[in-house]
């Protein structure tokens, strides 16, 4: 049975390969076990410690997500998905930014400190 917050047998199929294999020879928690537990970290927005334990310990869940972040586990989990989703025609790569809708804080426009702005004149020679 999948809980609502684990990845389905079809999800864990497709990031399995994608996984580094550990050489270690000591025996560790199942990745998926594991990689359940970071998907519900993530989806439930709770703190590292507030994992159930059914994932494993806390700190071997944070472990293994730096490690994979560091390794580039989930960026190439991330081009393995974006490459399925475009083969299927699923993703459409247009974007379109408009420029008239971002803010920038008034320090960063050129306005000068303090607020006060010297006085405009149309005259070249006034100083």
């Amino acid at each position: 049975m999948t809980r609502r917050h684990e990845l389905s047998d079809e999800e864990w199929e497709f990031v399995r390969p994608l996984l580094p294999v550990s050489l270690r020879g000591r025996k560790r928690l199942d990745d998926r076990t594991v990689l359940n537990g970071i998907v519900w970290k993530f989806r439930t927005g709770s703190a590292w410690r507030d994992v159930p334990e059914r994932y494993g310990p806390w700190q071997t869940l944070h472990t293994r997500f730096r490690r994979w972040a560091l390794d580039g586990t989930f960026e190439r989990m991330l081009q393995a998905a974006q490459a399925k989703a475009d083969a299927a025609g699923e993703i459409d790569w247009l974007v379109s930014v408009d420029s008239t809708i971002v803010r920038a804080h008034q320090h960063a426009a050129g306005a000068r400190k303090g607020g006060s702005a010297a006085p405009v004149s149309d005259d070249p020679g006034a100083a």
